[in-house]
């Protein structure tokens, strides 16, 4: 008797977690199944675009019922180029929580030593040779990442230095906020990028955004980075790809802490 009344009471339970849940298609009513396919692949969706031919932005008003915030961040550096990928951590429902979702953005020194491929030297190499927080703005001296939280914040604001292999120490401010059902986390550059000396990203013009919401589907990673840049150094080096591998390694991140890979 007792367990038929456990099973009831977990089975009601779950039945409710489901209901308070989003689905995919209720947050993307009118994308293409082409691109949902996509989404739902292990590879998942990934389109760059550029101002100068239009952006293709399935995040926009038009494609999804996503908070305008989350797409409009970046756009509002005007930028010349934009970054847009979706996945799906497929899941068990109810197994991760938007609490696990900011502890495992919360392990910074998890993202060195990624690799991506350079097609330059012929083989993978970390994008970020060290990563780690930081004291503030203005004093940036290492600190360690915090232990797992217990308690979900409403917002919050850290900073980051990722020694990144082709811009050197690059700085960034990671604010972090509740957004209708998921954690938004924002990543905005607060000092110039350089190669060579050379300033090619000013202050505040590379923005990397991720979303991530627990859906019925299992966990919703949305994430979406733009930049504006010269165009004379913009004719020098490949932008797309320079946006598209450093999206790429911090959506990974993302990912493997959720998944506990990590």
């Amino acid at each position: 008797m007792k367990k038929a009344v456990i099973i009831i009471i977990f089975c009601f339970m779950s039945a409710n977690a489901f209901s308070q849940l989003r689905s995919f298609n209720a947050i993307f009513p009118n994308i293409s199944a082409d691109a949902r396919a996509g989404i739902f692949s292990d590879a998942g969706y990934v389109m760059t675009s550029r101002r100068t031919t239009g952006f293709i932005i399935l995040g926009s008003s038009q494609n999804s019922n996503l908070h305008s915030s989350i797409v409009s961040i970046p756009l509002g550096i005007n930028p010349g180029y934009i970054v847009e990928s979706i996945s799906i951590i497929p899941g068990v429902l109810g197994s991760v929580s938007l609490l696990d979702i900011y502890n495992a953005l919360g392990n910074i020194r998890d993202l060195q030593g990624r690799l991506y491929n350079s097609a330059t030297r012929g083989q993978e190499i970390p994008l970020f040779e060290d990563a780690t927080r930081i004291t503030s703005e203005r004093q940036t001296t290492a600190i360690p990442d915090p232990p797992a939280a217990r308690t979900l914040p409403g917002s919050e604001t850290v900073y980051i230095r990722l020694r990144d292999v082709n811009f050197g120490n690059t700085f960034y401010r990671a604010e972090m906020a509740i957004v209708q059902g998921g954690l938004r986390y924002t990543m905005t550059n607060f000092r110039a990028m350089s190669y060579m000396l050379v300033p090619v990203i000013r202050e505040g013009r590379f923005i990397a955004q991720l979303y991530i919401e627990p859906i019925q589907e299992g966990v919703l990673i949305y994430s979406i980075a733009g930049t504006d840049i010269s165009d004379f150094f913009a004719s020098r080096i490949h932008v797309d790809s320079a946006i598209s591998k450093r999206l790429a390694i911090i959506t990974e991140w993302a990912s493997d802490g959720i998944r506990g890979n990590r």
